[in-house]
């Protein structure tokens, strides 16, 4: 029963966006003029094609240098500690609609390999957050009480982008298995306590 209980959260049993869906997430986010940094028109076009799939969200990012100034009380504080903060109210709202963070790493070392692209601009971190569909993303986009949170971000971030992956290899166990394990082992506990 919590195995199933798990799975109603984590999978997406709501289907594909509809275009009148797709519509009325795009006018939220024109309302609240949400295109100022990115393309809507792109953010559309994902929606528009939604497949029903999970999918990970890849994000780099460069940390702001320095310290800048506290949206609500005005004092300086480090630039990453503004961003930790959007990160730790985002992720909790993300783990809501059945999202998490997949993998984050810190960047150790320059470019190592790198064709026709821009100089490295200094990416801090890069993180692989796990969405359980397009809809919940485009529910999180759109949040109206979520739009304060997004001076944080932007105080705390220098540069960044984002673009969606589905990927083809991964040599971990996903939660589906480990949750699973992880009752049976609690299971067979309890059975060899209890009995």
């Amino acid at each position: 029963m919590l195995y199933l209980l798990f799975r109603l959260w984590y999978d997406n049993l709501r289907g594909r966006l509809s275009p009148d869906e797709v519509d009325a997430f795009i006018g939220q986010l024109k309302a609240r003029g949400a295109d100022d940094h990115n393309s809507l028109e792109s953010f559309r076009s994902f929606l528009a094609s939604d497949d029903g799939r999970e999918f990970v969200m890849l994000n780099l990012v460069k940390v702001a240098p320095g310290t800048a100034a506290h949206p609500e009380t005005g004092e300086q504080v480090e630039a990453r500690t503004l961003l930790d903060h959007y990160s730790r109210h985002f992720i909790r709202r993300l783990i809501g609609r059945g999202g998490h963070p997949a993998l984050a790493a810190r960047k150790i070392g320059p470019y190592v390999d790198a064709w026709h692209v821009p100089p490295d601009p200094g990416w801090s971190i890069m993180g692989y957050m796990r969405y359980r569909s397009r809809r919940d993303l485009a529910i999180l986009a759109a949040d109206p009480s979520f739009g304060p949170l997004h001076v944080y971000k932007a105080l705390g971030t220098a540069e960044t982008f984002s673009f969606p992956t589905r990927p083809f290899l991964a040599l971990y166990l996903t939660p589906r298995w480990w949750v699973a394990m992880l009752l049976m082992l609690v299971a067979a506990l309890l059975q060899l306590t209890l009995g």
